[in-house]
C-alpha cells in the first residue's frame, strides 16, 4: 500500500493574476478537485496564471491532463501559463512526454511574476461617432 497525500489547491492573487499552490499528490482520483479549481478562475487578458507545484508529490497522466486543461483555458482568455516550483521528479515526467516545451518553468512563483510583470489594462480611447462616412450607418 502506498502512502498518499491528501490534494490540497490554494488558490490566491499576485499583481499579475492567480496563482493555484497545488500540493499532494494529483492523480486520477484527485483530479478532479483541480479541474473543479480551474473552472472556478477569473482571468483576464494579458494576466499571468502560475501554477505553484512546489508542494506536489506526485502527478500522473490525470495531473497532467489538466495542468494542459489550466493552460488551455488560459489561451482561451488571452493568458500566459507558467509552472513554478517544479519537483524534480515531475520535471523529468514533463520533459519526457515534451511539455518542457510547452510550459515555462520557473523556480518559484517569486521569479515567476518577477518575469511578467503586470499589465495595465488600456482603455480604448478611439473617439466614436466622428462624422466620417466610415461611421454613418445607409438607410
Amino acid at each position: 500500500m502506498t502512502d498518499m497525500s491528501p490534494l490540497t489547491i490554494t488558490t490566491r492573487d499576485a499583481p499579475t493574476g492567480p496563482v493555484l499552490e497545488i500540493t499532494g499528490d494529483l492523480d486520477h482520483e484527485t483530479s478532479p478537485e483541480l479541474r473543479h479549481a480551474i473552472d472556478r478562475l477569473t482571468l483576464a487578458r494579458g494576466q499571468l496564471l502560475v501554477l505553484d507545484l512546489a508542494g506536489l508529490r506526485f502527478c500522473d497522466s490525470s495531473g497532467i491532463t489538466l495542468l494542459l486543461a489550466a493552460r488551455n483555458l488560459a489561451i482561451e482568455a488571452g493568458v500566459d501559463t507558467v509552472l513554478a516550483a517544479v519537483p524534480a521528479n515531475t520535471a523529468r515526467v514533463l520533459g519526457i512526454v515534451g511539455l518542457d516545451q510547452v510550459f515555462a518553468f520557473y523556480p518559484d512563483t517569486r521569479a515567476a511574476t518577477a518575469a511578467h510583470p503586470p499589465t495595465a489594462v488600456i482603455a480604448d480611447t478611439t473617439p466614436r461617432g466622428t462624422g466620417s462616412r466610415a461611421d454613418q450607418v445607409e438607410s
